[in-house]
């Protein structure tokens, strides 16, 4: 029996990122530098219309600590309302600052109305109270409820601010009646404000206005448990303005006794908070006596103590003993480190102490890159830590490089020898003919070049003859071939026949998404005699290409993988019967069983095509799925519990924090565009296995496969095409409908790709193609939401998180060609005929169907609330010939195509 899901009442707010305040939750800071009432530098950057410097100060109170952000514009010689919208627009697209809620502040509700319209996720509104009376309260509260943001209650009411513990308790409890039971605001979305006045001021009655903060928290916590209690912590310290050590002190000890009296958050500047026991022992007595009222000469006492302090700023240093060492010392830990900022100079100052330039890169930067390697073949480094370490290295040898030339001129004119350098080997790698990935091969690359390997990189789509003629030319060590498409895969094949044919004797390492140990065994080794060896990914990468290209272990290595590769042969061939498969006619008869009859396919609200020519690059930010992106980085683990995994915690946290920084870059400077073309149009199921659908040029038949392994009893043969109602099925008048997209976010990227190669910055290329790759996967999440819910309207009251989306808690499917519900990639050509879809977005299609930009996404539309996504998996020769009957190509044609799929 499933256990029901228990959904506590806690307070649930978010930005990008959820907040839940459960009671195990500490206190939570809400950035308070964002109020043009408390930050003169915030208040003169907004009057200036200098918002983008604005957005620094919020950035800030992020960094160092706020979970929440205050943002308050009111200011008597500013256009609130108008201000408020254009900083939180701006903030929505800062990443690394849109992730934590806003706290919408404003004595105005004209103002928190204007919030309201513009914030995303779930805000609180600061504040609303009684004072103009119950109906205009109970007004405020029901939009503020209509938004579904949490909401700060002042205790004020008609009689003005309570400034007694009785008041604050008595007020708080009306509107929690008030709101509870007229409105029925859920409880744990109220959140009190017994009001923080300044103590020590001199005037006798303001002497117990902390001591009574304090206990009202205590009283409303117990009378009122799922509510939460808030204050503007600074101002308790109001009356020390200028002296920033008493009023920290102040702030920290005030916090220390309300948050134990049951304070669940305060408005405060995040990184200006002394942790209390390490406030001087004097000082802290003397604050601890005016915050909880201890003695009557309290007030005079801390002013007294006040007079002899004078406020010191606080300045944040960063560690920069190492550069007290050695020029040597300095390389090597720059280099483990990543560090780039101080490498020119360093650099020089060591090759003027060295005979030669090529000396320093044979000695300190190797030294540090040998240390590097260790590292991360001792998994104490990974694999963003080691390509920034990669990026320092290439910064160093392009300052020795004119040396190094002027050296090999002047050396040729005196008619020297020049010593050659000798490094550990010279490997060429390319993206085989037709496919355009290559985000593995660089990082590839990367990691062998730290381990001092020589890489000639040929990039993508790079045809069989250029790869050998260039290994030729360079006298080539070793060959790399990476593909993720699987037409890659036979023109793997292709470059190892051509290699045993031109009679090379280096070895040949495959690589990519769709290459296994399995296809390297069985297809490529075969084909060439020289040691073929399959790479799983960059961590195994150097001890691979050190066991090849060592004399000493390179006949023992190649020996063991043979026999390897070979056994795995032997256990494909016993296995090739072992799975029963069934003929295409006894598939067909255990099809995806549907009522038609009861089914009325919707009707799209918008049929045709529609063309997005430069989409929101901030808005599809919010729908990327990052877990992918760590694992391209061979970071692996869920997300975002990576960031806090013991082992590779720290270098995933690094990682994201750098991905956010570039991912804003890209968003407010426009880097990528992203365009889309999506279409919805008439079609019905045909033939068993085929979809046609209805233009305004004519009709365009689609083909699909289906299963065809035996499965059990109650389990169907799957076609993407049981999921369209037949023809023989479709009532008089009624069609059913298919819908098609492609989408890229990679219009753009060559540009800035040459920005970093000129800058020797493979880290931030490797890190903007996965980004442009998420971004485009996000692309297609969000045209599809929006296919669900406008034009096709199928599901138009569907809300879902975007983790929901992620596990696709959606009704209906996407299936892309190539994939495994349609694995034929030539149906591709179809689906950019019937959008236009290369003019629409730019995107071609290579000859092996790879689609460029490599940043791209293109795919059907299917919305029966039965379809779902499978694996078409092997199938057998009988379906193989039917197919190319249906599809009018040539059966040789088609078993190009479908080889990855044929049952041997």
């Amino acid at each position: 029996m499933n256990k029901r899901q228990i959904i506590h009442p806690y307070l649930r707010l978010s930005g990008l990122e959820p907040l839940v305040v459960r009671p195990e939750t500490n206190f939570i800071n809400i950035g308070e530098r964002t109020n043009v009432t408390g930050s003169k530098k915030f208040a003169r950057l907004i009057r200036e219309g200098k918002y983008e410097e604005a957005l620094s100060v919020a950035r800030q109170q992020v960094e160092n600590g706020a979970q929440i952000l205050d943002v308050n514009m009111d200011d008597a010689l500013l256009d609130s309302e108008k201000a408020m919208t254009t900083f939180l627009q701006l903030l929505a697209a800062e990443p690394d600052i849109a992730r934590i809620p806003i706290m919408i502040d404003s004595s105005r509700f004209s103002v928190i109305l204007a919030g309201l319209k513009c914030v995303q996720g779930k805000c609180i509104v600061n504040s609303i109270s009684l004072k103009e009376g119950e109906e205009k309260f109970l007004e405020q509260a029901r939009i503020c409820q209509d938004f579904g943001a949490a909401v700060v209650v002042m205790a004020f009411d008609e009689q003005g601010q309570a400034d007694t513990l009785e008041r604050r308790v008595a007020i708080c409890q009306r509107a929690y009646r008030l709101l509870t039971e007229k409105l029925d605001y859920a409880p744990q979305d109220i959140i009190f404000d017994p009001n923080v006045f300044a103590v020590a001021t001199g005037i006798e009655e303001h002497n117990h206005y902390a001591v009574d903060f304090i206990e009202a928290t205590r009283q409303i916590k117990q009378l009122m448990p799922l509510c939460k209690v808030s204050g503007g912590i600074s101002n308790v310290s109001f009356s020390f303005r200028g002296n920033d050590v008493v009023r920290e002190a102040m702030h920290a000890v005030f916090l220390y006794h309300a948050i134990r009296a049951g304070l669940d958050m305060g408005i405060v500047n995040a990184g200006a908070i002394p942790v209390y026991d390490e406030i001087p022992a004097e000082l802290r007595e003397r604050v601890e006596d005016v915050i909880l009222d201890r003695r009557p000469d309290a007030t005079e006492r801390l002013m007294e103590y006040a007079e002899q302090v004078k406020a010191k700023g606080k300045q944040v240093l960063k560690d920069e003993s190492w550069r007290k060492g050695t020029v040597q010392e300095r390389l090597i830990h720059a280099l483990v480190n990543g560090i780039t900022d101080y490498i020119e100079q360093d650099v020089e100052e060591a090759r003027l102490q060295y005979p030669r330039p090529l000396n320093v890169i044979e000695g300190p930067l190797m030294d540090g890159m040998n240390i590097v390697g260790d590292l991360f073949g001792s998994g104490k480094m990974f694999l963003p830590q080691v390509v920034k370490s990669a990026r320092v290295m290439k910064k160093a040898v392009a300052v020795l490089l004119p040396y190094m030339e002027a050296e090999k001129a002047q050396l040729q004119l005196d008619g020297k020898q020049q010593d050659r350098q000798q490094g550990t080997g010279k490997i060429v790698m390319a993206t085989v003919k037709g496919d355009v990935h290559d985000i593995g091969k660089n990082i590839v690359g990367v990691v062998l070049g730290c381990n001092g390997y020589e890489i000639l990189d040929l990039g993508v789509m790079v045809p069989a003859e250029k790869i050998l003629q260039t290994a030729r030319e360079v006298q080539a060590d070793a060959i790399g071939l990476s593909g993720l498409i699987t037409p890659s895969l036979d023109e793997m094949v292709h470059v190892a026949q051509e290699m045993e044919r031109q009679g090379f004797r280096i070895p040949l390492l495959i690589g990519g998404a769709t290459t296994s140990r399995m296809h390297t065994a069985v297809k490529i080794a075969p084909a060439y005699s020289g040691g073929v060896v399959h790479v799983q990914d960059a961590s195994k990468c150097v001890q691979v290409v050190s066991s090849l290209l060592n004399p000493a272990s390179r006949e023992d290595f190649l020996k063991s993988i043979r026999e390897e590769y070979g056994q795995l042969r032997m256990n494909f061939e016993s296995k090739k019967s072992v799975k029963p498969y069934i003929s295409l006619q006894e598939a067909r008869a255990n099809k995806q069983r549907i009522e038609w009859s009861e089914y009325h396919p919707p009707v799209p609200r918008q049929l045709g095509v529609q063309v997005f020519a430069e989409y929101d690059l901030e808005e599809l930010s919010h729908y990327i799925d990052w877990q992918p992106f760590f694992i391209a980085w061979e970071l692996h683990g869920k997300f975002p519990q990576i960031l806090d995994d013991p082992k590779v915690g720290e270098s995933a946290r690094r990682l994201y924090e750098d991905a956010q920084a570039l991912l804003q870059q890209i968003v407010r400077e426009k880097w990528l565009t992203a365009r889309a073309v999506i279409g919805l149009f008439p079609a019905y199921a045909v033939d068993d296995d085929d979809v046609m659908v209805e233009t305004p040029d004519g009709q365009v038949r689609l083909c699909f496969l289906r299963q065809q392994i035996k499965k059990a009893a109650d389990q169907p043969n799957l076609c993407l095409a049981d999921f369209i109602k037949p023809q023989s099925m479709l009532a008089p008048g009624e069609t059913d409908y298919i819908g098609a997209f492609a989408v890229t976010a990679g219009i753009g990227i060559e540009k800035w790709i040459r920005h970093f190669e000129a800058d020797h910055d493979d880290y931030h290329i490797i890190m903007l193609k996965a980004l442009a790759d998420r971004l485009a996967e996000a692309f297609a999440e969000r045209m599809h939401e929006r296919v669900r819910k406008e034009f096709w309207g199928y599901q138009p009251d569907e809300q879902l998180t975007n983790e929901q989306l992620i596990r696709e808690e959606y009704v209906g499917i996407r299936p892309a060609p190539g994939y495994p519900a349609c694995p034929d990639h030539t149906e591709k050509r179809k689906l950019f005929h019937l959008l236009n879809a290369s003019k629409a977005t730019g995107i071609q299609l290579t000859e092996s169907l790879a689609m460029y930009p490599a940043a791209s996404v293109c795919g059907w539309y299917f919305s029966h609330p039965e379809s779902k996504y499978f694996g078409v998996g092997k199938i057998l020769q009988d379906q193989v010939e039917d197919y190319a009957r249906r599809k009018q190509m040539s059966l040789d044609e088609v078993t190009y195509w479908l080889r990855p799929q044929l049952q041997d």
